[in-house]
């Protein structure tokens, strides 16, 4: 099992950073772009992808540390705190777009996607660069843990 842990690891954190990349690219948040209701990418899946994807790259830094015992603690820290903000920016999206907003509420579960409808998904738009560079900072997380792989395999 403890063969599995690191690329276990490594691969839920790298889909995590792969979908807050993909879904940057529709959202613009660090980009310096008009900002719209966004309802593609991954948004045309659940309400909430960069937060899913926080999610995945928590849990895959979790699994690389090997202090599984941390994840109920980590887990009821990002629910709590996610289920805050969300409340909070759902009633701010609802008076900035209204109708459109409430629309995309009935229509778009908030974490976890019932269907999959391919035509909204753009994986790659004209934004994907700029996205890469606004958020490579984390993959930065993963660093002290590659670290104690690679010391822990020269002792």
């Amino acid at each position: 099992m403890e063969c599995l842990t690191w690329p276990l690891g490594v691969s839920l954190f790298l889909l995590g950073l792969l979908l807050r990349v993909w879904a940057q690219q529709h959202v613009h948040y660090r980009l310096k772009v008009k900002k719209y209701l966004t309802t593609t990418g991954p948004y045309a899946l659940v309400r909430n992808p960069i937060y899913v994807g926080n999610l995945l790259i928590c849990l895959g830094l979790i699994i690389s540390s090997e202090l599984l015992w941390f994840a109920p603690i980590a887990f009821s820290y990002c629910f709590g705190i996610y289920s805050l903000v969300v409340r909070y920016e759902e009633g701010h999206l609802l008076e900035k777009y209204g109708e459109d907003y409430r629309k995309y509420l009935s229509e778009v579960p908030r974490w976890f996607p019932n269907t999959i409808r391919f035509e909204n998904l753009g994986i790659k738009n004209e934004y994907f660069r700029a996205t890469i560079v606004a958020e490579i900072h984390c993959a930065l997380a993963l660093l002290p843990y590659l670290v104690k792989e690679v010391i822990g395999g020269i002792l």
